[in-house]
């Protein structure tokens, strides 16, 4: 079938992507989901840096690529061997699929799934196989979804379905922001009630952070971002405490507002200045959780000395050590009994075509969440 799709050929252009244009909204051609496989309408997808950080490199993946990985539709066709799931279904798309078999699957951590890293490297489904194609030439899928697009054929094992009342827009993020955001608070770090914590970085995913540190009783809730529009939410939605990064003095403001420093301090930023932040306004045995991607080539330079002395743990999180299966109900029941508010994350419902200049927003941290709404959600 023919469908329109945002393909990414050259990475590394320059901003303003508005101007550059390095996602090219094309027609291609998917073909039918193979055993395993699902045909999925694309309702909303979410523009996330994990996008951004291929389009300007901080990510390298192979291209030419069909981009987008947070997203919600609609079920629309089986592969064969497919019997949980049927034609009607809403699904939640999740960016890491798991096979189900392997050492960390059955340890109970399909985020770090071994088939679903390497699919995700080389770009293409779980199976291995790609589905996109344009003028006979493959295209790579984004992260087992190419979402940035009217439909889309992902593996099962990339499908979570979800309750049909849910908005698609606001659906959409429960496939990445909230999954990774809530779950470092709740799987990563497990933080308990009556907690200090810290959220470093109010993109979607700090957001969802900060929002999971709230709903888990934190005592205090400090909100860091270099953005005081964005600070304003973060109280709104229950900050305690919010500081500028760029204030000269936020680290003695936090720990004296904190009693010494936080117990989990989470950065979401996705820069090592973010990540040294994080670790120093934490107390002593405290926790510093981090999921914000940097640059592969970025190095921290870690005192190691205050590892042992002052008993601290530093822990990575993808994508929350979540189970999808198993969180992704749990968070959107949460939204619908409104102890979640995610929909005050979504900045922007926009079309596909407007895709470049959301990246610029991105970019310029001006916006939360942007979510493209296509077809008969448009």
């Amino acid at each position: 079938m023919k469908i329109r799709a945002a393909v990414l050929h050259e990475i590394g252009l320059p901003q303003p992507y508005r101007e550059s244009r390095p996602l090219v909204i094309e027609e291609v051609d998917l073909a039918s989901p193979q055993a395993g496989e699902v045909l999925v309408r694309i309702h909303a997808a979410g523009i996330c840096h994990s996008d951004l950080s291929v389009i300007n490199g901080d990510r390298p993946r192979p291209t030419p690529m069909a981009i987008g990985h947070e997203a919600a539709g609609v079920v629309e066709a089986l592969g064969e061997g497919i019997e949980d799931l049927k034609v009607g279904d809403h699904v939640v798309l999740v960016f890491m699929p798991s096979c189900g078999h392997c050492e960390p699957c059955s340890s109970g951590r399909p985020a770090l799934c071994e088939p679903g890293a390497l699919a995700n490297g080389a770009g293409t489904l779980l199976s291995g196989g790609r589905r996109l194609s344009r003028n006979g030439v493959p295209l790579h899928h984004h992260l087992g979804c190419a979402a940035f697009a009217d439909y889309a054929v992902v593996s099962r094992r990339s499908c979570v379905p979800i309750d049909h009342r849910l908005p698609f827009d606001v659906a959409a993020l429960f496939g990445c922001a909230v999954l990774t955001g809530m779950g470092a608070v709740i799987n990563t770090a497990r933080v308990e009630a009556g907690s200090r914590v810290a959220i470093v970085g109010l993109g979607g995913v700090g957001f969802s952070s900060l929002l999971a540190a709230v709903a888990s009783g934190a005592r205090d809730v400090v909100a860091v971002d270099m953005l005081d529009t964005k600070l304003d939410l973060a109280r709104s939605l229950g900050a305690t405490l919010v500081v500028n990064a760029k204030d000269a003095d936020i680290i003695q403001k936090v720990k004296h507002a904190t009693d010494g420093g936080v117990d989990y301090a989470f950065e979401m930023a996705g820069a090592i200045a973010a990540l040294e932040l994080a670790y120093r306004i934490t107390r002593r045995g405290g926790t510093t959780v981090t999921a914000g991607l940097p640059n592969p080539q970025s190095v921290w330079p870690l005192q190691a000395v205050s590892l042992i002395a002052e008993e601290r743990t530093i822990k990575g999180s993808y994508i929350g050590s979540c189970v999808p299966m198993r969180d992704i109900p749990r968070y959107v029941s949460l939204f619908q009994q409104g102890r979640l508010p995610v929909d005050r994350l979504l900045s922007e419902r926009i079309g596909l075509e407007e895709i470049n200049a959301g990246m610029d927003r991105l970019a310029q941290g001006k916006s939360i969440r942007q979510v493209i709404v296509t077809g008969a959600s448009a």
